[in-house]
């Protein structure tokens, strides 16, 4: 590794804002009459949800192809609310965590399968918890979400979108994910890697895994590639 600071290339859900699938999943129960619920998790997805983060659906088309494909009786609002409850909290440590590294040198950039309902919500929390104007954006030097790139992880294009568009080389850039199946692209692209399997966060690990590479040795704690 070059003795530069590395580029730095945060995934958003599980990494910066604490997510919980579940919620989701529970929510989205209560608005079929039978209590079933959709095909959605962190590892796989139905092709209904790749359509939506990648730009195809439209909010509008979405909420309705939820109601088609999973047979739910709900308004749009009680559907937003219900794909909205998986998002939780941003915690202000993580935001001055990035401030400092950035501070320090490292570029920054944030690569995210997301979808519009999601950003909305997650950019109308950030204004009123933190005054932010551009959402997650006012952070970064940069934010790829995969509804505006076209793309989504696991697969390689996004990563090559990236970094392309950031002008980074994949050995002198650190990817911090909480996927596995995501982290598996990365380590191929030749991207270090930092693996955030709870209960890491991004806080604890992210210091010492960037320790480690500057001393060019295995850290102990948290799994980094």
């Amino acid at each position: 590794m070059p003795h530069q600071l590395p580029n730095l290339l945060f995934d958003f859900g599980g990494v910066i804002i604490n997510i919980d699938y579940q919620r989701t999943l529970a929510a989205m129960g209560r608005l079929h009459r039978h209590g079933s619920t959709i095909e959605f998790t962190q590892a796989a997805q139905a092709e209904l949800f790749d359509q939506m983060e990648t730009g195809r659906l439209t909010p509008a088309q979405f909420r309705d192809g939820l109601r088609a494909t999973y047979e739910l009786e709900a308004t749009d609002e009680e559907l937003d609310a219900a794909w909205n409850a998986m998002l939780l909290d941003v915690p202000a440590e993580r935001l001055a965590l990035i401030a400092e590294l950035r501070a320090q040198g490292h570029q920054t950039a944030l690569l995210s399968n997301t979808n519009q309902i999601h950003i909305d919500q997650i950019n109308q929390v950030l204004r009123a918890q933190y005054g932010f104007e551009h959402g997650i954006a006012d952070c970064l030097d940069r934010v790829f979400y995969s509804q505006h790139v076209g793309l989504r992880k696991p697969g390689e294009e996004i990563f090559r979108h990236a970094l392309r568009e950031m002008n980074w080389k994949a050995e002198e850039t650190l990817f911090i994910e909480d996927s596995f199946q995501h982290i598996e692209t990365a380590q191929r692209l030749g991207l270090h890697t930092l693996f955030l399997a709870p209960p890491l966060t991004l806080s604890d690990a992210l210091p010492a895994a960037l320790s480690a590479l500057s001393n060019r040795r295995p850290a102990a704690a948290p799994p980094l590639s």
